[in-house]
């Protein structure tokens, strides 16, 4: 089941929380969510509901009216907890062929059991390539060396790469000598491998993997306004103080750009608004903005301090905004390869 079809089953169903929250209806408390959730996070829940309970929950949305802050914070506590308590999911051919019996036309059903069936390597490899490394090394490390050569051969060469370098060494160094002397493999093997790969990885894989609800919690406290954040998170301290601790360790916030290298920084700066860039910076803390000044030119930093200085007084929610554009910059030229961003201390430490 797909994270969105996890989040849809939550939202619309009926979780026992507080007093305040336990007096909506189910529906009302999805239409509350996925509002709370907005176009950005909330768009791949609203592709996994069927028509009727759009319906259900557009109509619950539009009757809404103003909800306080109480009932929305008593929900949102239900939701995290709801979804830090959800357990894995455990998926088989037969399962798989009643759900889809029950949910889409007969016709439809079969034709994707027939495709998933077979034949067998039907876009496989375009599959596994989207596989996250360390789940593919964690398989293959139990394969036979020539198996592991055969699939390493058919993937991208950086994914090849990165896969090597996470598997034993001497497994890894064999595995390259047989790449090395690999001739073309016979349709039969390769099919077979496929078919194994299907069944035993790929199929497994995508019915037991859900994201971590910590993580999306994480994504939608990032796009919170401080006092909202500081709010939620002191509400979820008192009633579930390690999925809170969790969320902050996953929360990449402004004051996290400082652990940029200073080929980053640059290319972060060129990249963002000078105006924005002094809004930030103006409530930022003092080495969040001494780092930002320091790896500006001299007459550069100097400028910006008298352009900060004229500003005079900004009310937090544009620093908030302009902090959140700025970390959000960040992430997208991380996403094309353009920086390196980390949250984790351990990872910035030199070594010589």
């Amino acid at each position: 089941m797909s994270s969105a079809s996890n989040l849809a089953e939550k939202i619309t169903d009926r979780p026992s929380g507080g007093r305040a929250s336990r007096a909506l209806s189910g529906p009302q408390k999805a239409a509350i969510i996925l509002l709370i959730l907005g176009e950005t996070y909330g768009q791949a829940i609203w592709e996994d509901l069927e028509d009727e309970e759009i319906r259900i929950v557009s109509l619950a949305m539009s009757q809404l009216g103003s909800i306080e802050a109480e009932l929305i914070e008593s929900l949102m506590m239900e939701f995290v907890s709801k979804m830090s308590a959800a357990g894995s999911v455990t998926g088989d051919f037969d399962r798989t062929a009643m759900l889809l019996a029950k949910l889409l036309p007969k016709e439809r059903a079969e034709a994707i059991m027939g495709e998933i069936r077979g034949p067998a390597g039907r876009n496989m490899w375009q599959k596994l390539g989207n596989v996250q490394d360390e789940m593919l090394a964690a398989y293959l490390r139990n394969e036979y060396p020539q198996t592991v050569a055969v699939v390493l051969s058919k993937l991208k060469p950086e994914h090849a790469a990165r896969v090597l370098a996470i598997l034993p060494e001497d497994f890894a160094a064999d595995i390259v000598g047989r790449m090395l002397k690999m001739e073309n493999v016979q349709k039969e093997v390769l099919e077979r491998i496929e078919e194994t790969l299907r069944v035993e990885f790929i199929s497994n894989l995508s019915m037991t993997h859900r994201r971590d609800a910590h993580e999306l919690m994480a994504e939608i406290f990032n796009s919170f306004d401080r006092q909202t954040e500081t709010r939620f998170l002191t509400a979820l301290d008192e009633q579930n103080r390690d999925s809170a601790t969790r969320i902050r360790s996953l929360m990449f916030t402004f004051d996290d750009l400082t652990r940029l290298d200073p080929a980053s920084i640059q290319t972060l700066m060129r990249s963002v608004d000078k105006n924005m860039l002094g809004i930030a910076l103006k409530g930022a803390v003092e080495s969040t903005r001494s780092f930002f000044m320091g790896n500006m030119s001299t007459r550069a930093a100097k400028n910006l301090e008298e352009e900060m200085s004229a500003k005079g007084p900004v009310r937090l929610k544009e620093v908030d905004e302009s902090q959140t554009k700025i970390v959000n910059i960040a992430k997208d030229l991380a996403a094309k390869g353009e920086i390196m961003i980390s949250k984790n201390r351990a990872e910035d430490e030199l070594i010589y």
